[in-house]
């Protein structure tokens, strides 16, 4: 069953009571029953477009297959958070970014509409378990940027996604292939681990080093401010 919509009245009465009444987020969203995400988008497009932007469209609007592809992978490369990526590409709601997200980690695909054709994007591939292990490694070394692994090793974001959830509670044996009698995977050897393990700590190093340069700049700019 649909959420109703909230009248542009409404929400402007809550943004309102929120900073004129000075309360939290959370006891202002428990005061009128709303959730926290739906009173976050409300306040950035209010920001962005005034009352405008808090206006509830009678049509349902419709994305070109580029923009639904675009604004997925700019919100799972970690580009823009979820309320940023909404406004950014004028996406209606947040629960449609989430619907063409779930769409792309699942099937590979967003759809231009309802009845309209699909059209593909990354697909999954088949690995072995070094393959795995090496992606997985490398994903958490990573801060678990699954979409720039998933573009890295030409494998679906679903996939990176999944075997890091399997890594993270079984370890190198939940990634093994289980499909088939018979068929399972050697287990690797100490070297072909360690050389994966070396890997992954070598784009972490990588990682670390990159932050710490970014922080230095930072430091620099604040410094020259004052």
């Amino acid at each position: 069953m649909p959420v109703p919509s909230v009248p542009t009245k409404k929400k402007l009465e809550i943004l309102h009571f929120y900073e004129e009444q000075g309360y939290s987020i959370a006891y202002t969203c428990r005061h009128f029953n709303v959730s926290p995400s739906a009173f976050k988008l409300w306040r950035k497009q209010y920001e962005r477009y005034g009352v405008k932007g808090l206006q509830t469209h009678g049509v349902q609007r419709k994305y070109t297959q580029e923009q639904k592809k675009v604004a997925v992978q700019d919100y799972l490369s970690g580009k823009y958070s979820q309320l940023e990526t909404i406004l950014q590409y004028d996406i209606s709601s947040t629960a449609v970014l989430r619907r063409w997200v779930n769409k792309y980690t699942s099937h590979g695909k967003v759809t231009r509409d309802q009845k309209g054709q699909g059209v593909s994007m990354t697909q999954g591939r088949k690995t072995t378990l070094s393959e795995r292990l090496e992606i997985t490694l490398q994903c958490i070394a990573l801060n678990k940027n699954y979409q720039k692994i998933a573009n890295e090793f030409n494998v679906s974001y679903n996939q990176v996604y999944q075997w890091v959830k399997k890594y993270e509670v079984g370890g190198e044996a939940a990634l093994k292939d289980r499909r088939g009698l018979g068929k399972l995977e050697e287990d690797l050897s100490p070297e072909e681990r360690m050389k994966i393990e070396l890997k992954a700590k070598e784009k972490e190093n990588q990682r670390l080093k990159a932050e710490l340069a970014l922080l230095k700049k930072l430091e620099e700019f604040e410094r020259r401010r004052f």
